[in-house]
């Protein structure tokens, strides 16, 4: 076992929304003395509600920083966000975190949810071990539980207690290293540990999965295993250690169960922690070679009053608020407390800090040295599949909207903000709705910026289907100089995705070359908006005849006649209106493929095939799906799949909408 750390440990809480996260949290805080009395859920007064945006959705949307120590060693947790479209968050924090508590929900269907998170966690070699919780009312086998995790886990699974039931409850543990039982009570040992140890039942026979914890643990100590292959007995002292190595070597997953809103089992988490966890370890493992005094950046936020915090963890070395790293001189330094931020000279290896008004460190630095750069390990930002239309709710406030956004994206790197030049709309770019309209909230709270959020318009285009030759003229006369221009164009359909041509075969001079140019601005000009009022594309326009007069042709003239040309020869072309079709790869467990196919058949897709993937379980689905349809998509893979459904698209290719469905889809549009 790890001797008493002096450093500050950090661990993050993950798992799946629901799972009683924040919860757990509570309960750490409480069980360590850190709050002498503990919030709820229903009245948001936890310390991982504490914050605005967490209160009014009633659910985590960010992470929760909570110092704490524990038999007088200093320990900071990281409540992250369960929701998968704030998974940025999560993987930012875990890159400076020693270990992470997978939170799990009691029931075995459920189990799937973690399985995204483990898969990360064990291919960024991340030591973890999982706390289902939620126990005091489950009716299911913690065997089951633990199987059904088992199943969705690419690493072995170390069982490291088995319930002790009474009239089908549970109300306690008998743990299998120590061969100790102990009692779920309320406040469990807060005052006094040794209090709720208990007699193992006679009943209880634990000798099977004993013997299974041993030989798990003996693949991967061959000591171990020498001592079971000659039935000898390990010594507990020498079961411990074994444990506590594969555990900081990522190659097992103990597992413990318990009751966060009853405090149960978190003791025995907390001495798991204690014993087997090392500070910094694994984390320096994960960084390349840096010089003291060094610290990661993991998160960026602009906290009001306070301007921009870089939130850090300090690698090695002191650091205080007169430290340099290049040019880059510390403004100030701050310690975290859920929402309380407070002022401090130093910080030392271990310890998570934040910088304040630090404006060219990005989240993902590294600061080492004399210097800064970026992380090359660290994660890269998720592709958005969720888009929003903004508008300002008071005009004139386009810029201030502008620079609010480029500060929440440094806080978020999973969001992206566009401006769509076909339907004139900007666009904020994320994870899903909710992520989304939090991140306005937001700009509203901390940046006194109002915004609008809607549906964003499909970028339809417009093609023709038939070609014409059409004269456009323009004549007027008003005293003096007038205006003349006189074009006759050829306009063409070309094959899909080609674009647009323009070209010219005058013969004699019936239209001067200086005036070609001014013709293809006005052809230009009409196709931003065609019939439908939507850009044209796909075709080709010639100038092939014409006329001019010395005195009165002017760029303006064959600009305007071109004009008049194309409003008068696209409507003769057959035009029809294009939609945006996407190229899809779905990620699903394979208990959900069916559920997925059928939403995308509802929603006009077209199944391509079916593929496997690099993880066990999960299949792939390639498909076609209109862009007007993915918002909704996205929203029911969420729900059909427990979240862990995911889905990588580019952009394919333009289709034609029939016409008896054209109308409707514009209106959709508007």
């Amino acid at each position: 076992m790890n001797q008493k750390s002096s450093q500050t440990r950090v661990a993050a809480i993950v798992g799946p929304y629901t799972s009683g996260k924040t919860s757990l949290l509570e309960s750490l805080l409480y069980v360590t003395g850190t709050i002498d009395r503990k919030g709820t859920a229903a009245d948001l007064t936890r310390v991982g509600d504490m914050a605005s945006e967490n209160k009014k959705r009633q659910t985590g949307t960010d992470t929760t920083i909570a110092a704490m120590r524990f038999l007088d060693e200093p320990w900071i947790f990281l409540d992250c966000p369960g929701s998968s479209e704030f998974t940025q968050d999560v993987y930012n924090a875990l890159t400076v975190c020693d270990v992470a508590i997978v939170v799990c929900d009691p029931d075995p269907a459920r189990a799937v949810m973690a399985a995204p998170l483990l898969k990360y966690l064990k291919d960024m070699a991340v030591p973890h071990l999982i706390f289902i919780n939620k126990v005091e009312n489950t009716k299911a086998p913690i065997r089951e539980i633990f199987d059904a995790l088992q199943g969705v886990s690419d690493l072995p699974l170390i069982l490291r207690e088995v319930p002790i039931r009474e009239d089908d409850k549970i109300t306690g543990f008998v743990d299998l290293i120590s061969e100790r039982a102990y009692a779920f009570k309320d406040g469990e040992y807060k005052d006094n540990v040794s209090a709720h140890l208990v007699k193992v039942p006679d009943s209880l026979k634990h000798d099977e999965e004993r013997r299974e914890m041993l030989e798990q643990l003996a693949d991967h100590n061959d000591a171990l295993l020498e001592k079971l292959l000659e039935d000898a007995v390990p010594a507990k002292e020498e079961v411990f250690s074994s444990l506590s190595a594969a555990l900081t070597e990522n190659t097992v997953v103990p597992v413990f169960f318990g009751a966060a809103e009853q405090d149960a089992g978190v003791f025995r988490l907390l001495k798991t922690l204690r014993h087997d966890v090392t500070a910094l370890q694994t984390v320096r493992a994960r960084l390349p070679e840096m010089t003291a005094p060094a610290a990661q950046i993991f998160k960026t936020c602009y906290a009001p009053h306070i301007g921009k915090l870089s939130y850090a963890r300090i690698i090695d070395g002191e650091i205080t608020d007169a430290t340099v790293f290049g040019t880059e001189k510390i403004n100030g330094l701050y310690v975290i407390q859920g929402t309380k931020t407070v002022k401090a000279a130093a910080g030392e290896a271990g310890q998570i800090v934040a910088f304040n008004k630090m404006d060219d460190l990005k989240t993902g630095d590294l600061l080492y040295a004399d210097k800064h750069e970026p992380n090359p390990f660290f994660p890269e930002p998720l592709k958005p599949v969720f888009a929003l239309a903004l508008k300002p709710k008071k005009t004139g406030e386009e810029v201030k909207m502008s620079q609010a956004l480029a500060k929440l994206c440094e806080e978020d790197a999973s969001l992206q903000v566009e401006f769509n030049k076909d339907t004139g709309q900007m666009l904020l770019w994320g994870q899903g709705q909710t992520q989304l309209e939090t991140a306005l909230e937001k700009l509203e709270a901390r940046f006194n910026v109002s915004i609008e959020g809607s549906k964003p318009k499909t970028p339809y285009k417009e093609t023709i289907t038939k070609s014409v030759k059409v004269q456009g003229k323009h004549k007027r006369q008003s005293g003096g100089h007038g205006q003349y221009g006189d074009v006759w164009l050829e306009i063409k359909p070309l094959p899909r995705g080609t674009g647009f041509e323009f070209t010219q075969t005058i013969v004699g001079g019936a239209v001067p070359k200086q005036y070609f140019s001014a013709v293809e601005d006005g052809v230009r000009e009409y196709l931003n908006k065609g019939v439908f009022g939507c850009p044209v594309v796909d075709l080709s326009v010639n100038l092939y005849d014409g006329s001019y007069h010395d005195v009165d042709s002017s760029d303006q003239a064959f600009k305007t006649a071109a004009l008049v040309g194309m409003r008068e020869g696209i409507p003769q072309c057959g035009p029809v209106l294009l939609e945006p079709v996407l190229d899809l790869t779905v990620s699903v467990y394979s208990e959900f493929t069916s559920k997925a196919q059928r939403s995308l058949s509802q929603r006009r897709g077209q199944i391509l095939g079916f593929g496997g993937h690099d993880q066990a379980g999960i299949e792939t689905i390639q498909a076609w799906l209109p862009q007007s349809e993915m918002a909704d998509f996205v929203v029911e893979l969420r729900s059909l799949s427990m979240g862990t459904g995911k889905i990588d698209w580019k952009f394919d290719h333009l289709q034609e909408v029939p016409d008896k469905d054209a109308e409707k889809m514009l209106q959709q549009n508007t």
